[in-house]
């Protein structure tokens, strides 16, 4: 099947970001005396706001409190944003331009939507972009499919049409259980697990190097063996 788009994922693949998340959910749960832990981290990457507010609810020991839990997560990174703290990564923007002027892309996060449109507005992309969905907005977050599946639709395209960059474990297989072909950009800090990376179609060292397996798969060529 042709390749004729792309869904990015935000944090950890256009901005610099999941460090922010971490901070926040330690401090909302250092406000109940709990200590939130990598493990904790790892546990709730992917899941959408109203998935890991309830999670972190129920670490803080306050579950029937989750809607204002998230709520407070949302305005520390809303107030990080504004900030200047969630720093486009290298490359980020001239991969969106450049792929956006060729084909249909859209933007597949789990972050909650307040979130996706101050980092957008932020960094000037918001109208580079045909679709954004966040996965508050779909049945269920990462490693659902759901968020992937919901973005290809509102581009018009099947899974199998599409193409994905991704950086975490949870992201890669949502996006490969939607049947998109991934680029995996693997984070630094939180790498993804190798059984996720098995699922991928290639992985890129940055993002220079995701917007030219992007292109080459565009342009028809087999995806780039993974290095």
């Amino acid at each position: 099947m042709t390749l004729s788009a792309v869904v990015f994922d935000l944090d950890g693949v256009l901005v610099e970001s999941e460090h922010l998340w971490e901070e926040n959910w330690a401090a909302v749960a250092a406000r109940h005396r709990v200590e939130w832990t990598a493990e904790d981290t790892a546990s709730v990457q992917g899941m959408s706001a109203p998935e890991w507010a309830a999670y972190l609810a129920r670490r803080c020991g306050v579950p029937e409190r989750a809607g204002q839990v998230e709520y407070a997560v949302v305005d520390g990174m809303i107030a990080s944003i504004d900030d200047g703290q969630a720093p486009l990564l290298s490359g980020a923007g001239e991969m969106v331009r450049e792929v956006g002027a060729r084909v249909p892309i859209a933007l597949a996060s789990s972050a909650a939507r307040r979130v996706i449109d101050a980092v957008l507005q932020k960094h000037g992309l918001t109208h580079e972009f045909s679709a954004t969905v966040s996965s508050a907005e779909v049945a269920r977050g990462k490693p659902s499919p759901d968020v992937y599946l919901e973005a290809a639709t509102r581009l018009g395209k099947s899974g199998g049409e599409c193409l994905a960059v991704e950086d975490s474990s949870n992201g890669i297989r949502a996006a490969a259980a939607a049947g998109l072909t991934v680029i995996a950009l693997p984070n630094p800090t939180y790498p993804p697990k190798p059984d996720a990376l098995e699922l991928a179609g290639a992985v890129a060292e940055d993002n220079d190097d995701v917007r030219r397996k992007l292109l080459a798969c565009l342009a028809g060529e087999p995806v780039a063996a993974k290095d």
